[in-house]
C-alpha cells in the first residue's frame, strides 16, 4: 500500500548565517512573516488526516501559524549534535578545524560526541518506513531542513553522503509517495493533496 507524506520545511529562526547546530530558538519576525505570507499556498494540506512535526520550536510554530496542529515526533529531531549544540559552524571550524573536516568527510564519525550524520539519517529513515501500513488519506510533517535532507537521503537509497547535496529551503515542500524500502519523490509544484 502506498501513502503520501508531504514535508513542509519549517521557517527560519535566524539568519543562514548566525545559524547554531542543534537551535531550537522559536522562529524570528521574518519566519513569522514568511510562514504568514506562504499559508495561503499550504492551506490545501490541511486536509491530511496525519500531521507531525519536528519537536523543534520553530517546526512547531511553522505547523501551529499554518493551522495544522501537528503531533511533536522525537524521532524527527535534527541531528544530535553534541558537544557543538549551540554553536556556529564558523565557531566549530575556529576551535576544532580537524574534527570538522572528519565529520563533513565520514558519515560515521561524530567527533561532537553526538549522533552520525548516518545514524541520524537511519533514524528518520525507520521513522519514515514505520508510517501506519494501509493508510490511503495524505500525511504531511512540517520539520527542520536537516530532517528533509535526511528523509530525502533515505527514501532515495542515496549514500549518506548525498544529504549534504540536498538543499532545503525555508517553508518549501517535498512529497515522498510509496512506503518502506519503495520511495518516489515528487517535487512539488504547490501545496496539493
Amino acid at each position: 500500500m502506498n501513502f503520501r507524506l508531504t514535508l513542509i520545511a519549517s521557517a527560519r529562526s535566524s539568519s543562514r548565517l548566525a545559524e547554531r547546530f542543534d537551535d531550537d530558538r522559536p522562529l524570528d519576525p521574518a519566519g513569522w512573516r514568511e510562514v504568514e505570507r506562504v499559508a495561503p499556498s499550504l492551506l490545501p494540506l490541511a486536509a491530511a488526516e496525519l500531521r507531525y512535526c519536528s519537536p523543534s520550536a520553530r517546526s512547531r510554530e511553522t505547523g501551529d501559524i499554518l493551522g495544522f496542529m501537528p503531533l511533536s515526533q522525537t524521532s524527527l529531531r535534527d541531528c544530535d549534535m553534541g558537544n557543538w549544540r549551540g554553536r556556529t559552524l564558523e565557531e566549530v571550524k575556529e576551535r576544532e578545524p580537524e574534527a570538522v573536516d572528519a565529520w563533513l568527510a565520514d558519515p560515521g564519525s561524530a567527533p561532537h560526541g553526538g549522533e552520525s550524520l548516518s545514524a541520524f539519517i537511519n533514524r528518520v529513515g525507520r521513522w519514515l518506513d514505520n508510517r501506519p501500513a494501509g493508510f490511503d488519506d495524505p500525511m504531511l510533517a512540517v520539520a527542520d531542513a536537516g530532517v528533509i535532507r535526511a528523509a530525502v537521503t533515505h527514501a532515495m537509497k542515496a549514500p549518506p553522503h548525498c544529504y549534504w547535496n540536498v538543499d532545503v529551503l525555508p517553508l518549501s515542500t517535498v512529497t515522498l509517495i510509496g512506503g518502506a524500502g519503495r520511495w518516489r519523490l515528487c517535487v512539488d509544484r504547490e501545496a496539493q493533496l
